[in-house]
């Protein structure tokens, strides 16, 4: 037995020397962006149960390794724990590369100062801000921020403005993508259902210039949620009720991530209400019905990753029946009277005039990282927006819309982020985009309000960030963009040579006239360039200075260069000009903020200066077959607006905070020397909300929001001929609502539900005091009051 134990041992220490575990691995671990050292890494040796870690320069050393693979498990503050295999054959040298920059794998909490870009004027909303709005549009939420209104027709189409502007003149960038649904029309909503959004922001200075050259007006980015890397699965239903309307939204979501990096989302949402109330009568036909849903899915790693985007949404809203007037009588009768000309009894349908509106929206953008130099982005999306317009209109054409539009868009954007270089940070790329509208026949309309046409983009992009040190920030960005349109368009013969584009556009013209109309195919190139520039300084006791100055050029979008129609509902005809020029803004804001808790503040006057600035005016009345309308026209001026938006957060005692915000505009049509039209009045708003986090997450606030009249404000009124009295009437379409101050209450409790659920309930009261009131920006301010009292119950449930 003793000679066998020998003879083992003896064996065990040949193998031992075969093995030749005298190998060397030198290493060294490294930031992936800039291949700078990573010091004190934690090295973890698997099979030796055994850890070591880098030195200053972020090398390393093991020695005494036999041949075969080697595990090794690299840990760091602030990165991503990375484990690598080694085949060990020979002495070798290693270089592991970590990441340093986890917040873009993990789930964003989002503070009312972040900032998508350091230098830029900008406010947040955040996604419990935006549940308090799952049953109302996304203008109803961003107005919540200073300086921004609404543009509204009745109270369900609500089209955000920034400093007095909207439609074309602002960027809504909708999970990466731009928006574009017909928003020329000023009774045209974003069709964007806000629950399946993270969170809302607003850009209000210039730093834009990766979505586009015509952002005059600012930015509204709609971001997703961005979840963390693990396995889980969870989700949230909501539902809501309102006794104004009588009606209410359902929304659900479910979300499965993965630590592997994948995910998937599914959203879906129906909103339904009946004829809203005033305060004093029935606003008939004014309900809404909304179908929306969302699917997402894709992978995250630091290094690559794709995501897959697709929604749908699905609108019908009804349009006040008291604001379909037959000519310009009416509309006096209507402006004259207190109450509308019609009102029934409630009800759920949704009659003519309405509209109805379909927006798909898909998009697949991937992304991959290269070692010493940044980030690449590739992504491909598109758009189809259907919308049909009903008016009242004969047994014929009852059923029949009397516009139709399909526009359909799609795009290929690449971005290349460099941020190898320290404290410098660059994005570049560019874009290319086409878009085809089609008025689609059979609406009995012999030339349609918007005509076909196909438009080509191209644009081109650099941005650029730069820290001069620990409290200073610079950027800079430059873009162009070349943009051609293709038309096909007839025109009334009389028409065509009263505005001398006989004379004109002789190119334009095929020469064919069929019934006094002359079929043309108007073609135009524009060449935009845009510029910004920004400066970020941080002072002590949490100050911050933000300077930020930005060049934007808009061309003429195909409403003011086309239009020829007669809008029913708005009593009037829009004619568009083929003369216009683009539009060249100069815009510079400066921003003072304090980001404390316990008092803040921020302070941001801003000048802008807009040269050819396009605007759709009444001109003159004109004579149809339905009688005379007013006929509103686009023209070119040169125009100012300026002001100042001011916010205030102060905690008063414990558990009770106040919010305070103001905003003061004025806008000038210097080449008239009179005021623009259409300018938000200065309006201001008080919050006081308390909380308890220890009483079920108890809040309870009360707000005040007052409108001041606006008294700045173009005379266009004028007199027009009365057949059945046979006389001259004076039609006031000018003069604007007095003044009116509104309350709203809040309150909501959050309990704990089943054992990984919690369940949050809201109670919430609109217009408290039940007023009465007109607000200027609301297109039927001439036919009815604005919504009176609306009690709201929402129930949440987290699991």
């Amino acid at each position: 037995m003793k000679y066998y134990m020998i003879c083992l041992c003896f064996l065990c220490i040949g193998i031992a020397k075969a093995q030749n575990c005298s190998l060397t691995l030198l290493g060294e671990i490294k930031d992936f962006h800039d291949n700078s050292p990573i010091s004190a890494a934690n090295i973890y040796i698997q099979h030796l149960d055994k850890y070591i870690v880098s030195d200053f320069d972020g090398k390393f050393k093991i020695e005494n390794l036999c041949k075969g693979d080697l595990t090794l498990t690299i840990s760091h503050v602030g990165c991503e724990t990375k484990t690598v295999t080694i085949n060990m054959q020979s002495d070798i040298f290693k270089s592991i590369t970590l990441e340093h920059h986890l917040e873009e794998l993990k789930e964003v909490v989002v503070a009312t100062n972040s900032k998508t870009e350091k230098t830029s004027i900008q406010q947040s909303v955040s996604k419990k801000v935006i549940e308090n709005f799952s049953d109302k549009s996304l203008g109803d939420a961003l107005n919540t921020i200073s300086g921004v209104s609404s543009l509204n027709t009745g109270n369900t189409i609500v089209k955000p403005m920034i400093h007095g502007l909207h439609s074309s003149r602002l960027l809504i960038i909708n999970n990466n993508v731009r928006q574009f649904d017909q928003e020329w029309g000023e009774e045209h909503a974003p069709n964007i259902d806000i629950n399946s959004s993270g969170r809302l922001e607003v850009i209000k200075g210039s730093n834009t210039l990766r979505y586009g050259s015509d952002a005059i007006g600012g930015l509204i980015l709609i971001r997703p949620e961005n979840y963390a890397v693990k396995d889980s699965l969870f989700g949230k239903s909501s539902t809501s009720f309102n006794s104004n309307g009588l009606g209410g939204n359902i929304n659900s979501e479910l979300v499965k991530t993965f630590k592997s990096g994948f995910y998937a989302k599914a959203q879906a949402n129906y909103k339904q209400f009946g004829d809203f109330k005033a305060s004093a009568y029935q606003l008939s036909n004014s309900g809404v019905k909304s179908i929306n849903a969302s699917v997402r899915f894709g992978y995250k790693s630091f290094e690559k990753g794709f995501d897959v985007y697709y929604s749908y949404v699905n609108n019908t809203i009804g349009i006040l029946r008291a604001s379909h007037v037959g000519n310009v009588n009416n509309l006096v009768r209507a402006i004259n009277s207190e109450e509308p000309a019609y009102i029934g009894d409630f009800s759920h349908t949704i009659d003519n005039p309405k509209q109805s509106v379909l927006h798909h929206l898909g998009k697949v953008e991937a992304y991959k990282r290269f070692k010493g130099l940044g980030k690449l982005s590739l992504q491909y999306d598109f758009q189809i927006n259907r919308r049909k317009e009903f008016d009242r209109r004969r047994e014929r054409f009852k059923d029949t819309p009397a516009s139709d539009f399909r526009l359909f868009t799609t795009s290929f954007q690449p971005n290349l982020r460099i941020d190898a270089i320290e404290d410098l940070i660059l994005n570049t790329g560019f874009l290319l985009r086409y878009q085809q509208n089609d008025a689609v026949s059979g609406t009995g309309i012999s030339i349609p309000l918007i005509p076909d046409y196909d438009k080509y983009e191209v644009g081109i992009y650099a941005t650029g960030s730069y820290n001069l040190n620990l409290f200073t920030e610079i950027s800079a960005g430059i873009r162009y963009d070349y943009a051609r349109i293709e038309a096909e368009k007839k025109y009334k013969v009389f028409d065509w040579n009263d505005n001398n584009y006989d004379e004109l556009f002789p190119e334009f013209s095929s020469g064919i006239i069929d019934n006094s109309e002359i079929l043309t195919f108007p073609k135009f190139n524009f060449h935009n360039i845009s510029a910004s520039l920004g400066l970020t300084r941080h002072f002590q006791n949490d100050f911050e200075l933000l300077i930020n100055y930005g060049l934007a050029s808009r061309m003429p979008n195909a409403s003011e260069l086309f239009s020829d129609g007669l809008h029913h509902s708005a009593a009037r005809i829009e004619v568009g000009k083929l003369t216009l020029n683009k539009e060249v803004a100069n815009k510079l804001i400066i921003s003072l903020e304090r980001h404390n808790r316990n008092f803040g503040f921020s302070i941001s006057p801003y000048y802008r200066y807009i040269n050819d600035f396009i605007q759709l005016i009444p001109f003159d009345t004109a004579s149809t077959i339905r009688g005379a309308f007013v006929e509103w026209q686009y023209n070119q001026v040169d125009a100012q607006i300026f002001g100042v938006d001011i916010d205030v957060n102060k905690k008063l005692v414990n558990n009770l905070n106040y919010f305070g915000s103001i905003s003061l505009l004025r806008g000038d049509n210097l080449t008239e020397d009179i005021p623009l039209i259409h300018m938000p009045s200065t309006n201001f708003s008080n919050s006081i909300v308390y909380t308890n986090e220890k009483l079920n997450q108890l809040s309870i606030g009360i707000t005040q929001k007052t409108v001041l009249q606006q008294k700045q404000y173009p005379n266009y009124n004028f007199l027009t001929f009365d057949p059945i009295i046979q006389e001259d009437v004076y039609v006031d379409i000018s003069s604007t609502p007095p003044t009116y101050t509104l309350f709203n209450f809040n309150s909501s409790a959050q309990f704990n539900a089943f054992k990984t659920a919690t369940l949050k309930v809201e109670f919430n009261i609109e217009n408290l005091f039940n007023v009465s009131y007109r607000d200027n920006l609301n297109r039927l301010r001439y036919f009815a009051d604005e919504t009176g009292r609306n009690f709201n119950i929402k129930l949440k449930l987290n699991y």
